[in-house]
């Protein structure tokens, strides 16, 4: 898979850059390793107790560690978090805090725990031995403090007790005190709209402090970046780590006897890397039971035979991206609003996206707190479009230089080349005659995107890390960005108060409010939230396809 420059930290795909990491959004492309050759085929399933799910290929097994999504959905069984996403959703519930609040300052959070949790190695779960995990990341040696190895921690909290590089700002993190074993209290230097979300993020997994120590979990081994508790894992879920196998590059995982919740339902949990191309013939073949990043034209055919194709809610947005700095025409509102009105949403939605695709709204999807229903909807309207350019002045016509990428492929941008042509159509109807720019994805069309120079129109997409809308917006509009060539102080000063504001009731009429704003102001066009999918065998029920890709295998069924 190519490198990228995109807007989901990189936490949900394979190892970049520093800079890819904080910028990247989810991606959708092979994110294993080599092919599954004859020396090491996906095991067949012999019985109803194991369950076998194809993936990319692992890295670390450390959350904390881990910049990846195939090494997360691992760890995601085996630790847990002080808070979790409801189930198919985005929303910060209870995890292994039954209760959690903020003080009114909005930099105090308290999190109730359960009571009676045991880690895999029998030791307890208690306040000391959170702050003994938060403790660890605010003080990661210079070693691990890689931007592609502590990414979650750098995104969210900044920098740690001692920086190693003076890229690193002073940590959000304060302190966390065990107030009693069950109260555990987290400090930060500032309020801000991370939390509660945050909180969810599988890198923020509270690991055993016994196994910590006894693994030296801060201290790489040899020639490896890792250290040894990277291969180990200690969490309370409702799976306990057995083996990795790197050569054969699987996992298994088996159910914990002693685990405070349901208990799963299926014995022995395999992850086993697999090639992409080769996942649907192993599935079909019954060597495996489920797969990932089902590809959009294997889908219908799959769930006609027979098999479970879970789509996930969208978590992601594709705009189209407006930059005002390089068109004056494109200053003004009356022409960002002709735009608005030329393109057809709906057909995207339905010529151009699978099953389970959105018309976008706002620039986040629906399940978050904060998403505004009576923003400017822009309808597709022709005609309004030619009134709105005659008004501006451009009653004879306006050309305009579209880019937009080839050879990639993301939940956001199935077909780029497809969307960009029916854009484009739409766009000529109006009246505004399109030059279109087609490149390579990295480095040409990011790098063109970025500086923002040369184009006028742009495809492009934003995916959230952890539900919040500050997430979305921030990412895109929270300061002067060449992207779209805005200079809206009053949005930045808006959006920098509700990132402000700790307690979230407070931040949703704010977020309410900014979502109208954006669809006045139109730094762009918000079009379409599109899905991705996993696939499981004809017999395999209970998993819950979850946004954030946090699904839950201690519920599935063979039935």
């Amino acid at each position: 898979m190519a490198a990228m420059r995109t807007r989901r930290w990189r936490i949900w795909s394979a190892a970049v850059s520093v800079a890819a990491l904080l910028l990247a959004a989810g991606c959708t492309g092979d994110k294993g390793g080599p092919p599954v050759t004859a020396s090491s085929p996906p095991p067949a399933v012999s019985t109803e107790d194991t369950l076998v799910f194809a993936m990319g290929q692992i890295r670390i097994l450390d959350p904390a560690l881990s910049p990846d999504a195939e090494s997360l959905r691992v760890t995601r069984q085996v630790l847990e978090t002080l808070v979790q996403a409801e189930p198919g959703g985005a929303v910060a519930g209870p995890g292994l805090a039954e209760t959690f609040s903020v003080d009114g300052t909005g930099t105090v959070w308290t999190f109730r725990l359960k009571q009676g949790v045991t880690f895999h190695d029998g030791t307890a779960l208690d306040a000391a031995a959170v702050c003994a995990n938060f403790d660890r990341w605010h003080r990661l040696p210079a070693a691990l403090q890689a931007g592609d190895i502590s990414a979650a921690w750098q995104a969210v909290f900044g920098g740690f007790a001692k920086n190693a590089s003076s890229r690193l700002g002073a940590s959000l993190f304060k302190s966390c005190t065990a107030r009693d074993p069950a109260t555990a209290e987290i400090a930060l230097t500032r309020a801000s709209s991370r939390f509660p979300a945050a909180f969810t993020l599988p890198s923020f997994a509270i690991s055993s402090p016994k196994a910590l120590r006894e693994q030296a979990a801060d201290k790489p081994v040899g020639g490896s970046r890792y250290p040894a508790y990277g291969n180990k894992p200690v969490g309370t879920g409702p799976y306990r780590f057995v083996s990795w196998d790197k050569a054969a590059r699987k996992v298994e995982l088996e159910a914990f006897d002693g685990y405070h919740g349901p208990a799963a339902k299926v014995q022995h949990l395999i992850f086993q890397t697999v090639e992409a191309g080769l996942r649907k013939q192993a599935l079909l073949d019954g060597k495996i039971d489920g797969y990932d990043l089902v590809a959009v034209e294997d889908r219908k055919a799959l769930a006609e035979q027979g098999f479970h194709v879970l789509t996930r809610p969208a978590f992601n947005t594709l705009y189209l991206g407006i930059n005002q700095r390089g068109n004056p025409a494109l200053a003004k509102p009356e022409v960002r609003q002709a735009i608005a009105y030329a393109v057809d949403r709906q057909r995207l939605v339905t010529e151009a996206f699978p099953d389970g695709a959105k018309l976008a709204l706002n620039f986040h999807p629906e399940l978050l707190p904060g998403w505004n229903p009576d923003v400017a909807a822009y309808p597709h309207d022709p005609a309004k479009a030619k009134e709105l350019l005659a008004a501006a002045g451009y009653g004879s016509g306006l050309k305009l230089r579209f880019h937009y990428p080839r050879n990639v492929t993301r939940p956001y941008l199935p077909d780029p080349k497809k969307i960009f042509e029916l854009l484009a159509a739409d766009l000529r109807a109006a009246g505004i005659e399109v030059e279109g720019v087609e490149l390579r994805w990295t480095p040409d069309y990011l790098n063109a995107v970025a500086k923002g120079t040369a184009h006028d129109l742009h495809l492009y997409g934003v995916t959230g890390n952890y539900g919040e809308a500050y997430d979305f917006m921030g990412q895109l509009f929270a300061a002067p960005n060449a992207e779209f060539g805005v200079t809206d102080a009053d949005l930045f000063a808006r959006l920098k108060a509700v990132d402000g504001i700790g307690d979230p009731v407070q931040r949703r009429p704010l977020y309410e409010q900014l979502n109208a704003r954006l669809l006045e102001s139109l730094p762009a066009v918000p079009l379409v939230h599109g899905p991705d999918a996993l696939v499981l065998d004809k017999n395999l029920t209970g998993i819950t396809p979850s946004p954030l890709t946090d699904e839950d295998f201690a519920a599935a069924l063979f039935t």
